[in-house]
C-alpha cells in the first residue's frame, strides 16, 4: 500500500503554503515525500514563483502537476491520478494537493467556517482539519475564540483539528497516522 495524504480545500485556502511548510519537517523525520498537484486552470513549468518550484525547494524529492491539458513530469496530456501515484510508489509518502473528490485520507483546510465546513459533509476520508484562524474570525464567527470553534469542529466530526500555524503538530500527526511511513 502506497501511503497517500491529500491536502484539500477551496481555492486560496492555503494548501500550497501548508505543504511547503510541512515538507522540510517531514524530511527531517526521514520521510521522503513526493507531491502531486491538481490544477484545473493550466500551468507553466517548474520555475520560481510556481507551486511546484515551492514544493521542490521545500524538500519534495519529486513533484508532478496535472491539468486537463498537460502533466509536468512532462507529458502533453492529462495523467490519471492513480498513474501518478504508481509512478511515485517508491517514495515514503505521496502528498496530493487538490483532487478533493478522490478516495484518499485528507487534511481539510478551513478558512471560512460556515462555507468550508460543508466540505466535511461531502468529502470522504477526512482525517483532520487545519484551521486558518485569522481569516475564519473575520468571516462571521462573531468574535468566537479559536479554541471554541476548534472544539465545536472536533465534537461534531470526531476528528483532530489543528491551527495552520502549528506546523510541528501537523507533521507529528502525519508521521504517526496509521499507514504512514513512521509506523
Amino acid at each position: 500500500m502506497i501511503p497517500v495524504l491529500q491536502v484539500a480545500g477551496y481555492k486560496n485556502s492555503g494548501k500550497t503554503t501548508l505543504i511547503s511548510r510541512l515538507l522540510p519537517l517531514l524530511r527531517e523525520k526521514g520521510i521522503r515525500a513526493a507531491v502531486i498537484k491538481h490544477d484545473v486552470h493550466g500551468f507553466e513549468g517548474d520555475m520560481p514563483g510556481t507551486d511546484t518550484h515551492a514544493f521542490r525547494t521545500s524538500g519534495a524529492e519529486a513533484t508532478a502537476i496535472t491539468s486537463p491539458w498537460r502533466t509536468a513530469v512532462v507529458e502533453e496530456r492529462e495523467t490519471p491520478l492513480i498513474a501518478l501515484i504508481e509512478r511515485f510508489h517508491h517514495y515514503d509518502l505521496i502528498v496530493i494537493e487538490g483532487f478533493k473528490r478522490e478516495p484518499y485520507p485528507k487534511l481539510l483546510l478551513v478558512r471560512d467556517i460556515e462555507e468550508d465546513l460543508g466540505l466535511l459533509d461531502s468529502l470522504t476520508q477526512v482525517i483532520g482539519v487545519v484551521f486558518r484562524t485569522a481569516e475564519s474570525r473575520s468571516r462571521g464567527l462573531a468574535g468566537e475564540p479559536d479554541s471554541i470553534v476548534m472544539t465545536r469542529i472536533r465534537r461534531k466530526y470526531d476528528i483532530p483539528v489543528f491551527h495552520a500555524e502549528n506546523i510541528e503538530e501537523i507533521a507529528r500527526f502525519i508521521e504517526t497516522y496509521e499507514g504512514n511511513p513512521a509506523e
